[in-house]
């Protein structure tokens, strides 16, 4: 098909049609959870409509009415807006527009452009079962079928010639009109397939650039042959952008590996963490850096600049950037993002104190990487007991060296000592020289013995925040079960 009519200008190296602002869409489908390579496609959609200036349209495209549900509806807008994703128009949905698919599906077949089919899928099946490519056979092209009960409708197809899509991301790769079949745009029950919504859309809404994920590169030649076919004038610039994959170089697929965004919420990840990973997930800041605030990536982002092999979905490396935004926070910034989560402590509602928590955060804050880490750190401070972690109890008490004789003198020097954390640390330290033990050592058992724990913020400042009288009552405990 000819783009002689598509006209371009260069907007930062990046073609854009003459005369016409940027205006891109985000638009996913509510069928189920949303997949962080939808946040990815929608995050590029909006790093390059905010770089040129222009608008982001979001569409819902739920023609599939067997699928969709509006929980899953409500899901994708809740993510966008955590990403802090503003969309300036929408979000429309498709459900609600079906006269400009009736119209167009009408136009077709005035124009001679499509034709009903009858075919079952076991008629298709059985005709076609021998044939060396598969596909529709096209039977009933040319059988002058009119609209009716269990009729589809199809797209005629050129015989001959091909068509190039032209992509910023891909190059212009050509595809045969001998090896596109006749393809259904109009279902036998009267609701449009995807592909001519989508063409109906980007016509109507003035799309200019389609950025989105590179399995709906084969589905392009239709949506050129369609968008020719209805007069839509020079088409949008196409961006198709890399697979997202997992270690084994596999698409990332929802049975297999953790693809929701809604899990990475849930489990404590900063949206700003989230946002930063999936911008380097095909693409980079000319100067290499990681770690880019919103405003940086807006000024530097490029469709060109993407990558077109497959970008791997790293989660260790997430779970880097994660920690490091953490620790970028405020102190109150993250006394406040942790909110959500101490919320549902282990500890009955009445026993959290603000004010404990408040004096420990900077610590616990240099220690975690996921803001679901943070009740498990500070629980010891809110519960009449601590929840002993077995497996820590087993290696630092039952097996640890001098355990019993360390826990012993803890609970004799803690009744008396000052009551502050450098005084704890220097007694603790005195008690481990006079048993030929390091402190690291020496402190292990009676970490243990009063968080639950062996690992967590700093003993002594949290021994501080305890108080003595629960901090020599859980030596006390900690040592009759010991000795029983």
């Amino acid at each position: 098909m000819a783009r002689s009519r598509w006209e371009t200008v260069t907007v930062d190296g990046d073609p854009v049609p003459a005369s016409a602002a940027v205006r891109v869409r985000f638009a996913p489908s509510p069928t189920g959870i949303f997949h962080v390579g939808g946040a990815r496609t929608a995050l590029f959609n909006w790093l390059f409509a905010r770089h040129h200036g222009g608008a982001m349209v979001l569409r819902i495209e739920d023609t599939d009415v067997e699928r969709n549900r509006e929980e899953w509806t409500a899901g994708i807008v809740d993510a966008l807006r955590w990403l802090d994703l503003d969309w300036d128009e929408g979000p429309y949905h498709q459900s609600e527009r079906s006269q400009l698919y009736t119209e167009a599906t009408e136009k077709l077949f005035a124009d001679g452009r499509a034709y009903y089919c009858e075919c079952t899928r076991e008629a298709r099946e059985e005709r076609t079962r021998a044939n060396p490519t598969p596909g529709y056979d096209g039977y009933c092209r040319d059988r002058g079928l009119t609209p009716g009960e269990g009729r589809a409708l199809r797209f005629r197809t050129p015989d001959e010639g091909s068509t190039t899509v032209v992509d910023v991301i891909r190059g212009a790769p050509v595809f045969e009109h001998a090896t596109v079949e006749d393809f259904v745009i109009l279902r036998s029950n009267g609701t449009p397939i995807f592909l001519l919504a989508v063409v109906v859309d980007d016509m109507d809404m003035g799309i200019t650039h389609v950025i989105r994920g590179e399995e709906h590169l084969p589905n392009t030649v239709k949506t050129l042959l369609l968008w020719d076919a209805l007069g839509g004038g020079a088409p949008p610039v196409f961006a198709h952008v890399p697979v997202l994959v997992n270690q084994a170089r596999q698409k990332l697929s929802k049975r297999r590996d953790k693809v929701a965004l809604e899990q990475y919420r849930e489990q404590g990840y900063l949206p700003e963490a989230m946002r930063n990973y999936l911008a380097l997930l095909g693409w980079a800041p000319p100067d290499g850096r990681e770690v880019v605030g919103l405003d940086e990536m807006v000024a530097a982002f490029r469709l060109e600049a993407v990558n077109s092999s497959p970008a791997f979905f790293d989660e260790r490396k997430l779970l880097h950037f994660n920690a490091e935004y953490i620790r970028a926070l405020s102190a109150a910034e993250f006394v406040g993002a942790s909110g959500p989560f101490l919320e549902h402590g282990p500890w009955a509602p009445g026993d959290f104190d603000f004010a404990a928590f408040d004096a420990l955060a900077p610590l616990v804050q240099e220690r975690v990487r996921t803001l679901a880490e943070v009740p498990a750190m500070v629980e010891f401070l809110f519960l009449p007991e601590p929840r002993i972690d077995e497996k820590a109890w087993e290696k630092r008490v039952v097996r640890g060296p001098r355990a019993k004789e360390i826990l012993a003198a803890a609970l004799d020097e803690y009744a008396s000592c000052p009551w502050t954390a450098a005084a704890l640390h220097e007694v603790t330290a005195a008690i481990g020289e006079r048993h030929e033990l390091g402190l690291a050592k020496a402190q292990f058992p009676v970490r243990v013995a009063v968080t639950g724990r062996d690992v967590g913020p700093p003993l002594f400042e949290s021994l501080e925040v305890l108080g003595r009288e629960p901090t020599t009552e859980r030596l006390g405990r900690a040592l009759e079960r010991l000795e029983a």
